[in-house]
């Protein structure tokens, strides 16, 4: 009795222990986050280096399984900058086009480089930017088109994964009056499977352009051109199709720094497209600049609940330091049409049935990096401004935030190379000024209607190096008219590391910091983060 009694206590035991692990493996594979702020890695640890490029959905040649495909280029410095980020690289030297497959979007396989740079070489040593793959079913080809100097070079291939070789380069000028596209991207319809290069204005870049992609005289070409918008400059173009309308997206001219996210509408591709020549700004997209990023493309997942749009932003910016990883992917939300930057930190997708949520893990600090903004603040350049991105900042005492550089204090540090290999990014939140001072910085945060702030604790934490001088100085917390205070009391010479818990009741959360200072005494704040502790 005592034997089969022991025996069925482990057969039962071996059970659980298997129906636990599949459920685990189960939930694993439907649920997969997407962690942005970081540099990315394929399912063995290798780097993903994929920038200026775009996700298509193709057949597996093998297994016939559609697969997502996501091609872009591997400039050398990408390497020399993930090893080191606190080092401004100067140049973007072309490597190769590489490619790489996934079923979830989130495990991705390396394809291998499918565009060398011996094959780009044949025709010109230059520059290689942004490129887009459309699958040519006239003639049984995949085609690749391709910045490449100043025209674009059209490269094919019998498979998806390469090898791609040249088939003809394309002089723009016929078409809109400069050799070369100003930003491109390929967009393929799913609805029709017709695919259009989209583009700017080779110069100045204030006008944006569709041209269908077809066969012409026997080779791949561009059918047409039809131009959707003349207006403010513009690059970073892209598009996507949500419920029968078409989106056309773009970024500022920013080089490849962080950019509201601006967008226009229409029924049908060829438009017209809405409002007439004057683009909106994507709400959520405000408070960090889409997530201190530059509109890149963007991947529609059609799953068996709900279909999610997916905002794949560059962030490169000369690998300058502008917050670690070079891809910011966010969910969009939808009004009606009018489509909403849920700017997340980390979150998760489901493939499958297209929903996704937010991470435990999530920073629902917006710009807590401080990279958002290109220059010094208060800045006198485009854009023209006197606040920091997403931040408040109240002078109690002191010099007023004014475009007068001679009297405004500067609302921000640029960080020494020492600097950043303790803090990430180039730049800090600085509260100084040149005479006695009383101040706030504040943020606050709250429930969007897509993303809930969950009741709870969290922790905050902030990065702070301060001199002497203060009598008082602080991180601090609000919520539901209670206070929870981090005092510094000492010096920090160095970067030094803060933290609190806090409550967060009502959805709603002021953060920031308060400081009483004397002339040319100082406190540098950096990496801000709020994340709630596992309950």
């Amino acid at each position: 009795m005592k034997m089969i009694l022991m025996n069925f206590i482990y057969t039962r035991a071996i059970t659980i222990l298997l129906l636990s692990l599949f459920f685990g493996i189960t939930n694993t594979a439907l649920s997969q986050v997407i962690e942005n702020d970081s540099f990315w890695k394929t399912k063995d640890g290798q780097p993903i280096n994929s920038q200026g490029g775009g996700i298509f959905k193709f057949k597996d040649p093998k297994s016939g399984v559609k697969k997502y495909y996501w091609y872009g280029v591997h400039y050398a410095e990408a390497d020399l900058y993930r090893n080191d980020p606190s080092v401004t690289q100067q140049n973007a030297t072309f490597e190769s086009v590489t490619c790489y497959s996934s079923t979830d979007l989130t495990n991705w396989e390396t394809e291998g480089d499918v565009l060398t740079k011996s094959e780009t070489n044949k025709t010109m040593k230059t520059w290689v930017g942004r490129l887009g793959v459309a699958y040519v079913k006239e003639l049984h080809k995949y085609s690749m088109f391709v910045q490449h100097g100043k025209e674009v070079l059209i490269a094919i291939s019998d498979l998806p994964t390469g090898p791609f070789t040249t088939h003809q380069h394309i002089n723009m000028e016929p078409l809109i009056g400069t050799s070369n596209t100003g930003d491109q991207t390929v967009f393929t319809d799913e609805d029709t499977g017709k695919s259009y290069l989209i583009y700017s204005y080779g110069r100045g870049r204030n006008k944006i352009y569709i041209s269908e992609i077809g066969v012409k005289d026997g080779k791949v070409n561009l059918l047409d051109c039809q131009q959707i918008f003349q207006g403010e400059s513009r690059e970073g173009n892209c598009m996507f199709k949500y419920q029968g309308k078409y989106y056309m997206y773009a970024s500022n001219i920013y080089g490849w720094d962080g950019s509201l996210a601006y967008y226009l509408v229409a029924d049908d591709i060829r438009g017209p497209y809405l409002p007439t020549n004057k683009m909106l700004v994507t709400k959520g997209s405000e408070a960090d600049y889409a997530h201190v990023s530059q509109t890149g493309f963007f991947v529609n997942v059609k799953g068996s609940a709900t279909e999610t749009v997916i905002y794949c932003g560059d962030r490169w910016a000369d690998f300058a330091g502008n917050g670690l990883g070079y891809n910011q992917w966010c969910p969009l939300s939808f009004d009606g049409s009018t489509p909403y930057f849920n700017s997340l930190h980390s979150w998760i997708l489901n493939e499958k049935t297209g929903e996704w949520k937010v991470a435990k893990d999530n920073n629902y600090v917006k710009n807590g990096s401080f990279e958002a903004d290109r220059k010094r603040i208060p800045s006198v350049v485009k854009p023209v401004q006197t606040a920091l991105t997403g931040w408040d900042t109240e002078i109690v005492k002191g010099n007023l935030v004014s475009l007068d550089s001679a009297t405004s204090p500067d609302l921000n540090h640029f960080n020494t190379q020492p600097e950043r290999k303790v803090v990430v990014g180039e730049k800090s939140l600085n509260i100084s000024d040149r005479i006695d001072f009383e101040r706030k910085v504040s943020q606050v945060i709250s429930s969007s209607p897509y993303v809930v702030l969950p009741d709870g604790t969290y922790k905050l934490t902030a990065k702070v190096k301060n001199s002497k001088g203060f009598s008082q100085l602080a991180m601090y917390a609000v919520s539901a008219n209670k206070q929870e205070k981090y005092s510094i009391t000492d010096e920090n010479t160095e970067w030094e590391t803060i933290s609190t818990n806090i409550a967060v009741k009502g959805g709603k959360v002021e953060i920031g910091f308060s400081a009483s200072g004397k002339a040319s005494s100082f406190c540098l704040v950096d990496d801000v983060s709020l994340v709630k502790i596992k309950q």
